[in-house]
């Protein structure tokens, strides 16, 4: 399994309830993790685009005894779930391998409920977390940035 390049969890501040999408979840940890802090009434997606990854993910949570982790097959520059339907969006360094960032970060935007958070781990060192309201502005810009060719990793 990945043990990937950071840790989402720590910056996330998951509460009770609440409904968490990790994308690029792997083997699952991110999602397990976060589904215990969401509890019981809390959600937490995992996307992956391989199975194997899936297959290893849903054992991994059967195992732990979550049985509030969902894993769903996608990629993240298509996140499949409906507008405003997370609170918390996770990522542990995926984002850095989509040749489409702007496209991730307007799924981000686009799954996040009126106020919900951004806390992907973009880079070992780099990882934000804003109320809605103000990191949309800041991800339209980054894709913009993006789009122009930029070629840095850093979105605040």
């Amino acid at each position: 399994a990945s043990l990937g390049c950071g840790n989402p969890i720590a910056v996330a501040d998951l509460n009770e309830g609440e409904t968490v999408r990790d994308l690029g979840s792997g083997g699952g940890i991110d999602v397990i993790l976060s589904a215990r802090r969401v509890g019981e009434t809390g959600r937490a997606f995992g996307l992956d685009m391989t199975d194997e990854m899936l297959a290893l993910a849903q054992r991994n949570a059967k195992q732990a005894g979550v049985s509030n982790a969902i894993f769903l097959k996608g990629v993240i520059e298509q996140i499949p779930l409906p507008a405003e339907s997370v609170d918390v969006v996770i990522s542990n360094c995926v984002i850095n391998l989509s040749t489409d960032k702007p496209a991730v970060l307007m799924e981000m935007a686009r799954v996040l409920k009126a106020g919900g958070s951004e806390s992907p781990t973009l880079s070992p060192r780099i990882a934000f977390r804003r109320p809605r309201e103000a990191s949309v502005g800041a991800i339209r810009a980054a894709s913009r940035e993006l789009s122009r060719g930029a070629s840095t990793s850093k979105v605040s």
